[in-house]
């Protein structure tokens, strides 16, 4: 049993009055199964986890009420506080099985941490994510069962099995030709019943709106100390794996982590025969005297991924296929025993750092479209590296880390013409000044895949006016393939996809 994963890292649940049901799960997800069945006065619930080796750690029953939970808390000790002594002993399942005797489903509200979760209680099934939606949740509700999967391949077999009850998911995404299939939205839970399918939402969480005015010295002490909390709750008291890039997202997660692990911190780099940031990354990593590995991927075999970025991400938006392409190469590369792998990705959201505006107002406004467009996108889900064993985690995600960055004022974000300067300035004592001051490029940029992307495309002769439509289209015929037919990621050519979109188009002219 490797003790740096959580319990549980997915799950398919079945939620149903009556005797126990057979389920057969497919994931990308690596890892052991274990089926779980807990018999309700009203209602049974069948699971198969995905878990690391203790999947008991994973499940929690009291009375009339059972719970599945695939991912961690990060907030334990604040949890802890508010119930009685022992209450929560035995893992992150048993604690917020002792929170919902308290708070009902109010307790989603209380929890910061990287999860789904299915609670069956009398006739209720309770499918929550947590408030990033990083663990991406899925339910397949009808009358009679409610289907809940951490990946939307579980439940596309069952799909083709269930007629949809035509009940409305309130502000629930349907999951694309998987007919009844939909995703729960982030930061919720969705109260449902069992014998009719229909569902009710709860928010648990939702971006600050507001914004707070700080002076420098405090905002910047905040945003380190809060960050600092977020890195030392993922470290878990292990020895975690930074992907390093060498920009300041990810390198202020390794300077915080290197100072909360016992010996050398492992840091990892990847690159293309044709970008990398290997020199930038090997600055930070001698100056935390880091044991560095470097990856080099040929861009050819980059883009041959992108069925398995998709398999795995089952997002249909071209341009986060991208950011999550080079992220899929770098886990599906990296051999060994299963790590805790904490990763920069994501710091650009809050802060606008994909945003070179020096005007605050359009700048606010890009982070509110930002954080009011992310749901359903699957940036964050650790189903990216669940395909080789891993477990990643994103402490700019935090929701701690979330409320303060997004409700900073505009202007401690863009100041003195330098981006995210509130990050910087808090990362400046623990990192070389050429990395505090090293201008932003994303990962779909440093490693060349954006650029990579569309000259395939072109070759293929599709017009560069077309080339954004176009990527869209692979990516869904990709999705159709891998995820709701079912076939495996390596059967999949990206060429074949690429012809086919071609070919359509130039059909459509």
């Amino acid at each position: 049993m490797d003790q740096t994963l959580p319990a549980a890292t997915g799950f398919l649940v079945s939620a149903h009055p009556g005797g126990g049901q057979g389920l057969a799960p497919v994931f990308a997800t690596q890892g052991s199964h274990a089926p779980v069945a807990q018999a309700l006065r009203s209602q049974t619930l069948d699971a198969v986890l995905v878990h690391s080796g203790a999947p008991e750690r994973a499940v929690a029953r009291s009375g009339d009420m059972a719970l599945v939970l695939a991912g961690e808390l990060y907030n334990r000790e604040e949890l802890v506080s508010v119930l009685p002594p022992g209450a929560g002993d035995g893992g992150d399942a048993h604690l917020l099985l002792a929170l919902l005797k308290v708070y009902d489903l109010h307790a989603f509200r209380l929890l910061n941490g990287r999860f789904a979760a299915v609670v069956a209680t009398g006739d209720r099934v309770l499918a929550a994510t947590d408030h990033a939606g990083s663990v991406p949740l899925y339910i397949l509700p009808a009358p009679g069962r409610v289907l809940a999967a951490t990946e939307i391949k579980s439940l596309v077999p069952e799909a083709a099995r269930t007629p949809p009850s035509g009940r409305p998911v309130p502000e629930a995404r349907r999951v694309r030709r998987v007919p009844g299939v939909h995703q729960v939205p982030a930061g919720a839970v969705l109260d449902l019943d069992v014998r009719t399918g229909a569902a009710v939402r709860t928010r648990t969480w939702t971006p600050p709106v507001s914004r707070r005015v700080m002076a420098e010295s405090d905002a910047t002490t905040a945003v380190r100390e809060t960050l600092e909390r977020a890195v030392r709750a993922r470290t878990a008291g292990t020895a975690p794996l930074v992907v390093l890039s060498g920009g300041i997202d990810s390198s202020g997660v390794a300077a915080l982590a290197a100072a909360h692990t016992e010996g050398p911190l492992d840091t990892l780099s990847m690159g293309t025969d044709t970008s990398d940031e290997f020199a930038e990354a090997g600055v930070v990593a001698t100056h935390l005297g880091s044991r560095h590995r470097e990856i080099t991927i040929p861009t050819a075999d980059l883009l041959g991924q992108l069925p398995h970025a998709v398999w795995a991400s089952e997002s249909v938006d071209p341009d986060i296929i991208e950011y999550l392409l080079p992220l899929t190469a770098l886990y599906r590369a990296l051999d060994g025993p299963a790590r805790r792998i904490l990763t920069g990705y994501g710091a650009d959201i809050p802060l606008a750092g994909m945003h070179r505006e020096d005007r605050l107002p359009q700048l606010d406004t890009a982070v509110a479209l930002d954080m009011a467009t992310f749901d359903g996108l699957n940036e964050m889900t650790p189903v990216l590296s669940g395909i080789r064993g891993h477990w990643s985690t994103h402490p700019y995600w935090d929701r701690d880390v979330l409320d303060l960055l997004v409700g900073l004022e505009a202007g401690l974000k863009r100041r003195y013409g330098r981006d995210k300067w509130v990050l910087r300035e808090a990362m400046s004592g623990l990192l070389p000044e050429e990395t505090v001051n090293r201008p932003k490029l994303g990962v779909h940029e440093g490693s060349g895949t954006t650029s990579s992307f569309s000259l395939l495309l072109m070759d293929a002769g599709i017009p560069e006016a077309d080339i954004h439509r176009a990527k869209r289209l692979v990516v869904q015929e990709i999705f159709d393939r891998v995820v709701v037919e079912g076939l495996p990621p390596a059967e999949v050519a990206t060429a074949d996809a690429v012809r086919q979109v071609a070919d359509r188009l130039k059909e459509s002219e």
